[in-house]
């Protein structure tokens, strides 16, 4: 073989074994970057439906539970409070809740499932605030028609135990009924209502 010649064989397999460990290093590169755009098991959490024991749940109390990173309310209505719901209709801007933002089992009197479980956004449809549950009748702060509800501090919203807003406050629609469904009697199941 002159000094002239060219060994192909050695040059093939020089060839090959560069863009092997060229391949190999783009992978190791890539794989990092492709991963950032697969959401973290936290981020997958935040918007998975929230489960939610409702049995030790008594009459005329609330819970709060979180979903999506709002605050979500679950309210069991005495007897008393759904029958007082009947008598503000005429002081309520949307009674029917016909507003686009609900979902049509909400679109009654209770705007719920179950007559006396209430499942709301405790987010104030205004600016964002969480209004403060205000289950007594008729305190001298908030009026003779006050009947029990939400009152959102920041700018005087008023909601009724329906999650409904008042007539002639900031707040321009209902609170926010979210997606929700029944696993059993006990049990519901905030963020699925397929």
């Amino acid at each position: 073989m002159s000094e002239n010649q060219v060994d192909n064989s050695k040059r093939r397999f020089l060839i090959a074994a560069t863009s092997a460990a060229g391949a190999v290093a783009a992978a190791g590169v890539a794989t990092p970057f492709v991963l950032s755009f697969i959401p973290s098991e936290r981020a997958k959490a935040a918007g998975a439906p929230v489960e939610v024991d409702i049995a030790k749940l008594e009459a005329g109390q609330k819970i709060n539970v979180e979903w999506r990173g709002k605050p979500v309310w679950v309210v069991n209505r005495t007897k008393e409070q759904l029958d007082n719901l009947k008598k503000l209709d005429d002081k309520l801007a949307d009674p029917k809740s016909e507003a686009a933002q609900q979902p049509e089992y909400a679109k009654n009197a209770t705007r719920s499932r179950k007559p006396e479980i209430l499942i709301a956004v405790g987010i104030c449809t205004h600016l964002g605030c969480s209004p403060t549950h205000r289950p007594d009748i008729g305190p001298a702060d908030l009026g003779t028609d006050w009947l029990g509800g939400f009152f959102c501090p920041c700018h005087g919203s008023k909601f009724d135990l329906a999650g409904r807003v008042y007539k002639g406050v900031p707040a321009p629609t209902n609170l926010e009924i979210p997606p929700h469904k029944y696993l059993s009697d006990t049990r519901v199941l905030i963020g699925d209502d397929k």
